[in-house]
C-alpha cells in the first residue's frame, strides 16, 4: 500500500501522526528527542506542504488517511 502524503519526509509524517493522536509540540518533542522548535518547523512544513490553514485541519486529514489511531495522553 502506497504511504499517505507522500511529499512528506519521513520525520513529518511521524510528527503529523503524532499530531493526529493528540499529542501537543512539547510531548511529540520529548518522544522524538528534539526541541520545541524543531516540532514547530515540521508541523509548519506539514501543514504548507498538505495546504492546510491549521493544526486540527492536519488532525482531520491525517485521521481520514489513517494516522494516528486513539488520541493518547500527553
Amino acid at each position: 500500500m502506497a504511504s499517505p502524503f507522500p511529499q512528506l519526509t519521513e520525520r513529518e509524517h511521524e510528527v503529523l501522526g503524532l499530531v493526529a493522536r493528540g499529542l501537543d509540540n512539547t510531548a511529540i518533542a520529548r518522544r522524538l528527542g528534539v526541541s520545541g522548535k524543531t516540532v514547530r518547523n515540521h508541523v509548519s512544513n506539514v501543514l504548507t506542504k498538505l495546504q492546510l490553514a491549521d493544526r486540527p485541519a492536519a488532525i482531520v486529514r491525517a485521521r481520514e488517511a489513517g494516522l494516528g489511531g486513539a488520541p493518547e495522553s500527553s
